[in-house]
């Protein structure tokens, strides 16, 4: 980063700025992959978590509503 506010001893360039943009650039790409794969990570794993929890959910709805029948045999 830049040191003090003070006075420079040459005027900014167009040089300068491309320089500087490149750099922020780079540190920003770098750290964007990272956060990406995180991400998908996590994206993945709720993923899995709601369709788990739907299934148990179905699951036991399914079990609530079953429909007991009993056959008895009449002589």
């Amino acid at each position: 980063m830049s040191t003090a506010a003070g006075p420079r001893e040459r005027p900014i360039t167009r040089d300068d700025l491309a320089a500087k943009f490149g750099e922020i650039r780079g540190a920003t790409e770098s750290g964007g992959g990272t956060a990406k794969g995180v991400g998908l990570a996590v994206g993945v794993a709720v993923a899995v978590g709601v369709v788990a929890v739907a299934y148990f959910l179905g699951n036991r709805r399914g079990r609530k509503r079953r429909t007991v029948v009993e056959v008895k045999r009449v002589r």
